[in-house]
């Protein structure tokens, strides 16, 4: 008896075999806890990271809480850019018409037609110059005393004779063309017999400075208008009117007009017209510029320098 109470004493001290299940099962239902609690801590920590989830969950917060104040934030959608449409471009603007060339001719050469010559412009070597390309006057237009011109000169007073037939009935008179130099001096000395020195200054040029020598200047009259190379009444006709409104389409300028004597340093001579080519003769006109000095910008000229 006094054997066997030691055994039972022990047998109550060792835990029994369902003790021991029970310890097992509740030391892996503990590590399972704890294995659950990181994974879900590791979920949350995965949601906070993903933008998606958050505002997910965040949503579903709100739902669940009626009785809540926040006001969730309105989901912005992002800015979408739209390209500027092209601003459509203006056409470039027509270049702007060239002006009128003045360099295009000498004025200071007696063979061009722009040449200037006048009280203080004299043809260099005068008593020797005769122009080039003289010609006979075309034999249907009176020429009384036979002066030439030059072609150029010669074909453009053809066209305007005419044009004064076809326009105004007139017939024209070339009563004066091409002089020498010993003519022009002729004629210049009778003049001076008969006014004077200064008298003879105002309708007539010296030697030398006479725009007949180059051969483009002429006087023109018409067939029955009774007027002479003096005076205004040639200015009165039918014809000297027309030509003074139409020379120009011709290629002829009025050189003396009638109030421009401080310039030219002539008196109003409204039988002597100068070919100075069209394309210049329209563009004075076009300007109501009368005068070569004028357009060129020389120097008046209404006295010789000697």
């Amino acid at each position: 008896m006094n054997e066997l109470r030691p055994r039972r004493e022990l047998r109550r001290r060792e835990p029994s075999r369902r003790s021991k299940n029970r310890v097992l099962i509740a030391g892996f239902v503990a590590i399972v806890l704890v294995i659950a609690g990181e994974a879900a801590v590791w979920s949350a920590t995965t949601q906070r990271n993903d933008a998606d989830a958050s505002v997910a969950a965040d949503a579903i917060s709100a739902a669940g809480d009626a009785s809540s104040s926040v006001t969730m934030p309105t989901l912005i959608p992002a800015p979408v850019f739209t390209a500027a449409a092209a601003t459509p471009q203006e056409p470039a603007p027509a270049p702007a018409p060239a002006g009128f060339d003045k360099s295009a001719r000498s004025i200071d050469d007696p063979t061009s037609i722009w040449f200037v010559v006048n009280k203080t412009r004299p043809i260099p070597n005068a008593s020797t110059y005769i122009p080039p390309d003289l010609v006979d006057l075309r034999a249907d237009i009176p020429n009384p005393y036979g002066y030439p011109l030059r072609q150029e000169a010669a074909d453009a007073l053809a066209s305007m004779a005419d044009a004064a037939t076809a326009e105004i009935g007139q017939q024209l008179v070339a009563q004066s063309g091409y002089r020498a130099y010993d003519i022009q001096e002729i004629v210049y000395n009778r003049y001076v017999a008969q006014l004077g020195v200064a008298g003879a200054d105002l309708t007539s040029a010296r030697p030398g400075y006479s725009e007949h020598q180059t051969g483009m200047a002429i006087d023109i009259l018409a067939t029955g208008s009774g007027c002479s190379l003096d005076g205004p009444c040639f200015g009165e006709t039918t014809a000297g009117q027309w030509l003074a409104a139409n020379a120009y389409r011709f290629g002829y300028l009025l050189s003396y007009p009638a109030d421009k004597t401080a310039v030219t340093g002539y008196e109003y001579e409204p039988w002597h017209f100068r070919y100075i080519g069209v394309d210049l003769a329209t563009q004075m006109h076009n300007e109501g510029v009368t005068t070569l000095e004028e357009f060129f910008g020389l120097p008046a000229a209404p006295g010789y320098l000697e």
